[in-house]
């Protein structure tokens, strides 16, 4: 089964609008995807139909609200395959997810044990962590990569053992598209360090389907909303429910206590003992929104769709003088990092944008990772569902008119 693309490309409004007198060629998706129609409805019809907020309001806007809101919570379950909805926890986004996981493990982890990370991590899952370990006296050990972008896989494994507390990796760097076997390396940590903990940065990965956490066996699994064709602000962080029930809270306030005395409290039940305050209601309900218009379409034609659109990148990119792909593992997703050879990549990326291009430049939150490709930042494509053959071509168009300028 195929996609048909211009179906799909003619529920993203923002996609027929011009740039700078050109046709808007968007290759900027790790940063955030476009939303279809489908979820702008969802949010106008929030505002306009049942706006309050949730939970305990004797009103019917509030019970609207308040139904919407959950079923958002249960869409979100099934997505990821989790075993209850009481599971998924709202958060801001990613770095949320994995900031209150860090937060309760700072707590559990002492001096002796081991934090693993991998070399390809964005910040979010590696500052949090270095901040668990001088805060606990845990020592972090960094898993390398190769040179073409991929996971040492046999150094990883050979830093596993009992002294392994936590281990925190990507589904997919963000820098790279390098996608991690995950499924393996977590079966290797199972039999390797039994009592560790796994966390999967999912941010990159679950945009592209197949995302099962129990068939994962992971502990805990983060991602965003808005890199799933939802809203920005919201996210979620799914974790074992044996886990969450007594996870240490890391922000408090109303929602999340069950009885509150002026010299104590104590915390309610899953999920809301984790989620304090006013939650991001119409971000949730947009999400969801976003996850029911992916989930209509076929995984395999998505996924065939976009390895299309990165061959052809590599190939046009293979034949262009001065053109060096950065992280070329053999399983990846469609992330084409780059570097033009006597430029600049904020460079190339100005001049792109006036031909309606827009990519992404810079280290990508990345820093450690870029200094060991010894790059100062790369420019990135990044290509979604809604990309289309004649895109990448025109990409490549508007990097000869860059190379022409600046080389």
């Amino acid at each position: 089964m195929s996609l048909d693309v211009q179906a799909i490309r003619a529920q993203f409004p923002i996609l027929s609008r011009e740039v700078n007198g050109k046709p808007l060629v968007y290759l900027d998706n790790a940063a955030t995807t476009q939303k279809p129609q489908q979820v702008i409805d969802a949010l106008v019809s929030f505002y306009t139909e049942c706006n309050s907020n949730v939970h305990r309001g004797a009103h019917a806007l509030s019970d609207e609200a308040t139904r919407r809101y959950e079923r958002a919570r249960d869409v979100v379950a099934a997505f990821i395959g989790a075993h209850s909805r009481d599971e998924v926890i709202w958060t801001s986004g990613t770095t949320e997810g994995i900031n209150i996981v860090a937060k309760g493990m700072a707590q559990r982890l002492t001096a002796g044990d081991d934090v693993i990370v991998t070399e390809m991590e964005h910040h979010a899952n590696l500052v949090t962590w270095q901040q668990a370990c001088k805060a606990s006296g845990a020592r972090l050990l960094v898993a390398p990569i190769l040179d073409n972008g991929a996971l040492d896989i046999d150094a990883f494994l050979a830093l596993l053992g009992e002294k392994t507390a936590f281990v925190a990796m990507p589904q997919v760097s963000n820098a790279l598209g390098t996608v991690n076997p995950v499924h393996r390396l977590i079966k290797a940590i199972r039999s390797r360090s039994p009592r560790a903990l796994v966390l999967i940065d999912g941010a990159q990965g679950v945009a592209h389907g197949g995302v099962n956490v129990v068939t994962m066996d992971c502990d805990f699994y983060a991602f965003s909303g808005h890199k799933l064709f939802g809203p920005t602000g919201v996210g979620v962080l799914w974790g074992r429910r044996s886990l969450l029930a007594d996870w240490p809270v890391w922000l408090t306030g109303g929602e999340m206590i069950s009885e509150v005395t002026y010299q104590d409290a104590t915390w309610g039940a899953l999920p809301h003992r984790l989620e304090a305050g006013t939650p991001h209601i119409s971000g949730a309900i947009g999400m969801a929104a976003g996850i029911e218009w992916f989930s209509a379409l076929d995984v395999t034609a998505v996924q065939a769709h976009e390895k299309a659109l990165l061959d052809r990148a590599v190939e046009l990119g293979e034949a262009f003088d001065g053109v060096r792909l950065i992280g070329a593992a053999p399983d990846k997703i469609g992330v084409y990092s780059f570097m033009l050879s006597g430029a600049h990549p904020a460079d190339v990326g100005f001049i792109l944008d006036k031909q309606g291009v827009a990519i992404r430049t810079g280290d990508h939150c990345a820093q450690p990772l870029m200094k060991r490709l010894g790059v100062p930042g790369t420019a990135r494509a990044s290509f979604s569902i809604y990309n289309t053959l004649d895109e990448v071509d025109a990409f490549f168009r508007a990097l000869a008119k860059a190379r022409d300028m600046l080389v």
